[in-house]
C-alpha cells in the first residue's frame, strides 16, 4: 500500500497525522508541500479526490487569507487555485492519499479510516488519547 502525506512539519495536526500513519506500520511518502508544492493539476486532482471545493481547502490561520480578501465570495475556484499556487501556505494540511481514499485529515485521527491497519490507540502530542475501532464492552 502506498500512503502519501502532504505535510507541514511545523503543524501539530500534520505531525500527529504522520505519527499515526507510521504507528500503523506504513512508511509514507512525505511531501513537505511548502518546500515542494503540488502542481496546479495535482492540486486539482487532490481536491477532486477529496470531493471538496478549492474554498474548502483554504487555510485561514497563519496565512495571507485575510490580507488577500479571500473571504469574499467573488473569487472563482480558478482564482482560488491561483492564490494557492502563489501562496502554498493557503493549502490546508495535512492531505493524505491512500488506496482507500484521499482526505484532509483535520482532525488528525481522520487518517485512521484511510489506513489498512490503523492503530487502535494513539496519544497525540498534546496528550489527547485517540481510540479507533470497535468499542470494547
Amino acid at each position: 500500500m502506498t500512503v502519501t502525506i502532504y505535510h507541514n512539519p511545523t503543524c501539530g495536526t500534520s505531525r500527529n497525522t504522520l505519527a499515526m500513519i507510521r504507528a500503523s506500520g506504513e512508511d509514507p511518502v512525505v511531501i513537505e508541500y511548502l518546500v515542494h508544492p503540488p502542481s496546479r493539476q495535482r492540486l486539482v486532482e487532490l481536491i477532486a479526490a477529496m470531493q471538496i471545493t478549492p474554498r474548502q481547502l483554504l487555510r485561514e490561520k497563519g496565512t495571507p487569507y485575510g490580507e488577500l480578501g479571500l473571504a469574499d465570495s467573488k473569487w472563482s475556484d480558478d482564482e482560488l487555485l491561483d492564490f494557492m499556487m502563489a501562496h502554498p501556505i493557503l493549502i490546508n494540511r495535512p492531505i493524505v492519499e491512500t488506496p482507500k481514499g484521499t482526505a484532509l485529515c483535520r482532525p488528525s485521527e481522520a487518517v485512521l479510516d484511510l489506513l489498512d491497519n490503523p492503530v487502535a490507540t494513539f496519544t497525540k502530542e498534546d496528550g489527547e488519547v485517540v481510540r479507533h475501532g470497535p468499542e470494547v464492552a
